[in-house]
């Protein structure tokens, strides 16, 4: 056991029940997968209509007759204090409570109960097991962000080191940061890569341009990992003759967790032990295999916070060699992340702004979407919907986090406005580039 397990575990998160509990769930699906979730799904609606008066209010109680008339909801429905959308016996002292990334346009705080984080977390563990990969021990050379700010930084520095990680940048994807990654790729025994799909791209392209296969300078490596945005198949052929592992292609997040992860079939499996994943149409019916729709998703075990019928903003399809047992996922559609180009020649991942974001997210925020667009090489409109205009100070506070993210002297405009231009689908892309 490492010490971010013992941590979780002293944090109070019961992972050793998760990891029993997962074992039975599996047990339950394998003989008879329909009773199973039957019964889950009933269970946590009636939960909630109990114990959450905003789900009771949301759904309309007296109405509810079966899981067909729940009414779907979104973030934006979510979008008010948490406290007064926990269920009763919850606070901020006794849930995992954490922030969405705002991929959506649409950023929130939600809460799971520890049992449930847990469980998320024991999915993960099992997964990872598939391909040879202990989440507890094996080596991790990490493509994720970091926060700039002092505490943030090294508490997630802090985390990896726990964690038996190493974090590469994504927010400096140059040929000089590239050259350094490959120095310290030979010189260390990673298990797995793990991160965001086009930041991993960017290292495979430098890679190709060097003639270099990852896995001849550095031979302990067994897979990667690309999580948060799309992988095209071009980029999967590039990854795969690159780094000479399989990639694997994982869909999961914040709220929920693992929501589908490929095997060693290439088959991209939906998690049906704790989640229930619906393709909806535009009337929010279920659409035969296939075809695709709006993927809704329903957290079987969070009694903290409700998020059933939840519209994640994405489209996907169900395949068509799906079962009830066996949910495989055919596509996944809108989860792209343009590169963001500077003047100064630096390249980084879209999801930089994930980090800037950070600063305008807060639980009483008067800023409910908004996108940013990169309209010349050295300048950025943030486009915001809010109550309000955002204040001199809180404009500031963005500016900086922008110079310190990407680089200085950037023309960042605000504007504010009372709707921001969606898709023919209603969903927001945070960036887009116009160069």
């Amino acid at each position: 056991m490492n010490f971010f397990k013992l941590s979780l575990q002293f944090q109070g998160f019961p992972i050793e029940k998760a990891t029993r509990t997962l074992k039975t769930i599996q047990k339950s699906i394998a003989t008879d997968y329909n009773s199973y979730l039957e019964t889950k799904k009933q269970d946590i609606v009636n939960y909630h209509l109990k114990n959450n008066a905003f789900y009771k209010g949301f759904v309309n109680a007296e109405a509810y007759t079966n899981w067909n008339t729940l009414p779907v909801m979104t973030k934006a429905d979510l979008q008010q204090p948490l406290n007064d959308r926990l269920s009763e016996g919850f606070s901020k002292k006794n849930i995992y409570l954490n922030k969405t990334s705002g991929s959506s346009g649409t950023p929130f705080l939600f809460a799971k109960d520890k049992f449930c984080h847990a469980l998320i977390w024991a999915n993960f563990v099992d997964r990872y097991k598939w391909f040879d990969l202990d989440l507890h021990s094996s080596k991790q050379a990490r493509f994720y962000g970091i926060p700039l700010d002092k505490k943030g930084y090294y508490k997630e520095r802090l985390k990896d080191k726990l964690s038996n990680r190493f974090r590469f940048s994504v927010f400096d994807l140059s040929d000089d940061q590239l050259e350094k990654n490959i120095g310290i790729f030979q010189s260390s025994a990673f298990d797995y890569i793990n991160g965001y799909t086009s930041a991993i791209v960017q290292f495979a392209k430098y890679l190709k341009k060097k003639n270099i296969v990852l896995k001849t300078i550095c031979p302990s490596l067994k897979a990667c990992i690309v999580t948060s945005e799309m992988l095209f198949e071009s980029d999967k052929t590039l990854l795969e003759s690159q780094f000479g592992i399989p990639i694997i292609n994982e869909y999961g997040n914040a709220e929920l967790g693992l929501i589908a992860f490929q095997n060693k079939k290439k088959e991209w499996l939906v998690n049906n032990e704790d989640l229930y994943v619906e393709i909806l149409d535009d009337n929010d019916r279920i659409l035969p295999l296939g075809e695709i729709g709006r993927i809704v998703i329903t957290s079987l075990y969070n009694k903290a916070h409700p998020f059933i019928r939840y519209d994640l903003g994405d489209l996907g399809a169900l395949s068509e060699d799906s079962t009830p047992e066996k949910p495989i996922l055919k596509s996944l559609q809108g989860r792209t992340s343009d590169l963001v180009q500077l003047p100064s020649g630096k390249t980084a991942a879209g999801l930089t702004f994930y980090y800037v974001t950070k600063t305008i997210i807060e639980d009483k925020s008067t800023v409910k979407e908004f996108v940013i667009e990169q309209l010349k090489l050295d300048t950025f409109k943030i486009r915001y919907v809010s109550d309000e205009t955002l204040s001199e100070e809180k404009i500031k506070a963005v500016k900086k986090a922008i110079s310190n993210y990407l680089e200085p002297n950037l023309n960042i405009i605000f504007e504010h406005t009372t709707q921001l231009e969606r898709s023919n689908r209603g969903k927001l892309k945070q960036f887009s580039s116009y160069l």
